[in-house]
């Protein structure tokens, strides 16, 4: 075999290898045939291994929601490539549930050759180089992404690399774009000076965590111990699965109840005494908020809604994030009288032992709280458990989460849930009752769609891993299900997906009830809402990827239909349940 050329393409893919990248999720075009070539090099000479393995995907959002997917499971960051500015803006939703849920993905896209006439390989040669050709490609993702560059020699591009996911990995994480002309990824290279130690960075870690300094740990830790009613609100600390134990800790040593607001993690176990419920859209106050005179709101962005659920007036607020200021939401406002920029499982370490070692807690108080807070967690537990009680006329979202769990509990394997419901988010969190961290996932942003990529994605993680997608019609229907259980098929990630299938868009009617109680929409039931003629969307996976598929309106046949698709699971394909809840 002829020894392979050298090229910028070449050096790219293996700085992705030399940075921990496992996958690379590609949509390929006319931009990229230096890194065609390179992958056909690599494997005609028997040195695939030596760059990340490729995994088409015939849509840009599944490729980036299964990199997604990859990286929040793994907290190793994917890369993507995609098809100059127009794959780029297929992307644009995924990219913002990366950049809202910090999840580090480096895009590449090609771009259109900068030549016309032959002046290099790569030069333009198809009409539509001259179509894709724009004034500001990377302006279209700059808004989500934590940095930006074009790779303009490929004398550098492993250092380009190696920045772009120093600074994707580094708190708050996120994604990073770069963008390459055909010309400068066909450039010949010499191998060594591509790899001059000089400027090729081998080790670039994403930076050390920021910790708390001792006056703000010790105001804390004081405002924690001395109040009547403190209370810890967390959104996504669960994104660090190390971190929950910490925050385990802290919260018993005071008797410190934990709300989950919007989250979009396992943040704390859902049956330990101290869980003090979810919140989502709520529009009244929240009792445990509402009481509370500290709050640490640690990990979170929208810790409450200041119209619906403010918390008590007068109560000491502190903020720890890693970007407590919230520097890329235009319009935030927390009253807090702290705001701390640090790593959450470093703080609520420095909490916990200050506290510890100065003796703060009132063992009497916390004992005396610590009581209080079992009884009311014992009762909403009572309450769910009546919401769950199955309808002889009608399956509702309750029973069917209710049903799954106690399947996946009796059957005893590790499972990773993915949560994509939207109007049945704080049901799926509720009553499916999840105690192990990293195994509740969510985007971590408002675009629809990811589930789909993100069970490829993390199916490729944790290959023994049962993983299950819970999701709106809606949301099955924006994740491209025809792209993404065709990709499942191919590289045998077969997942199970629940729908809850109420035959329409029911957030967008909640939406509007909200402002709009008693306007036209809602006197005439006019909202635009419904999905009918009703799609058939078991069948779109069977007819895309061969999936196991079965719609239910039943309840009595709906246990034996999920362990059913869960065996189809078990033997290597992906499965398919819809599940007709009532109509929006």
């Amino acid at each position: 075999m002829s020894t392979a050329p050298y090229t910028t393409s070449t050096a790219f893919l293996e700085a992705l290898t030399e940075a921990g990248v496992d996958y690379v999720f590609a949509n390929l075009g006319s931009d990229h045939p230096g890194i065609v070539e390179a992958y056909a090099h690599a494997r005609a000479n028997g040195d695939a291994h030596r760059f990340p393995r490729m995994i088409i995907c015939p849509h840009e959002s599944v490729a980036f929601s299964a990199a997604q997917g990859y990286a929040q499971t793994t907290g190793r960051p994917q890369a993507v490539i995609v098809h100059v500015e127009c794959g780029t803006q297929n992307i644009g939703g995924m990219i913002h549930n990366a950049a809202k849920g910090r999840t580090p993905v480096l895009v590449f896209a090609g771009a259109s050759p900068s030549t016309q006439y032959g002046e290099h390989t790569g030069s333009r040669n198809e009409f539509i180089q001259w179509i894709q050709d724009v004034h500001d490609q990377r302006g279209i993702v700059r808004g989500y992404t934590k940095y930006d560059n074009e790779i303009r020699t490929g004398t550098n591009v492993k250092q380009l690399v190696h920045r772009a996911l120093q600074i994707a990995t580094s708190e708050p994480a996120g994604p990073a774009y770069l963008v390459g002309a055909r010309e400068v990824m066909e450039q010949t290279l010499d191998p060594a000076e591509a790899n001059d130690p000089r400027y090729h960075l081998h080790h670039t870690p994403p930076i050390a965590p920021a910790a708390l300094d001792p006056h703000t740990t010790d105001t804390i830790a004081r405002a924690l111990a001395q109040a009547d009613n403190p209370l810890i609100v967390t959104s996504y600390l669960g994104r660090d699965p190390h971190a929950v134990d910490r925050l385990q800790r802290l919260a018993e040593h005071l008797a410190v109840p934990v709300l989950e607001s919007v989250p979009m993690r396992l943040n704390f176990p859902a049956d330990h005494p101290l869980h003090a419920g979810y919140q989502w859209n709520t529009q009244h106050p929240t009792p445990v908020l509402a009481q509370a005179d500290a709050i640490l709101a640690i990990d979170t962005d929208v810790p409450w809604i200041p119209l619906s659920n403010p918390p008590r007036p007068g109560a000491r607020i502190f903020v720890v994030d890693t970007d407590p200021l919230k520097e890329q939401m235009p319009l935030w406002h927390v009253p807090a009288e702290t705001f701390a920029r640090a790593q959450a499982r470093t703080a609520l370490e420095q909490l916990a032992t200050h506290i510890e070692n100065t003796g703060l807690a009132d063992r009497h108080a916390t004992a005396q709280r610590r009581t209080r807070l079992q009884a009311e967690h014992d009762r909403r537990r009572r309450d769910a458990a009546q919401r769950e009680q199955p309808r002889p006329d009608a399956i509702t979202p309750q029973s069917v989460v209710a049903q799954l769990r106690e399947l996946l509990t009796r059957l005893d394997e590790d499972t990773i849930v993915l949560t994509e419901a939207i109007s049945n988010y704080q049901t799926v969190n509720e009553h499916l009752g999840a105690t192990r961290p990293g195994s509740l996932i969510g985007s971590g942003g408002g675009s629809l769609g990811w589930h789909a990529g993100a069970a490829i994605g993390t199916k490729l993680a944790h290959p023994d891993t049962l993983v299950v997608s819970l999701v709106g019609d809606g949301s099955y229907l924006f994740g491209v299900p025809s792209s993404a259980y065709w990709v499942a098929r191919r590289y045998d990630t077969p997942t199970l997906t629940v729908v809850f299938d109420n035959r329409g868009w029911k957030s967008p009617k909640l939406s509007t009830l909200g402002v709009h109680p008693d306007g036209a929409a809602a006197t005439n039931d006019d909202f635009n809402t419904g999905f009918e003629p009703e799609a058939d969307l078991p069948g779109i996976a069977a007819a895309a990827g061969g999936a196991w598929g079965r719609t239910v309106d039943d309840p009595e046949h709906l246990a034996d239909t999920l362990e059913e698709a869960v065996e189809a699971v078990r033997a290597g394909r992906s499965a398919v349940v819809s599940v007709h809840v009532p109509e929006v």
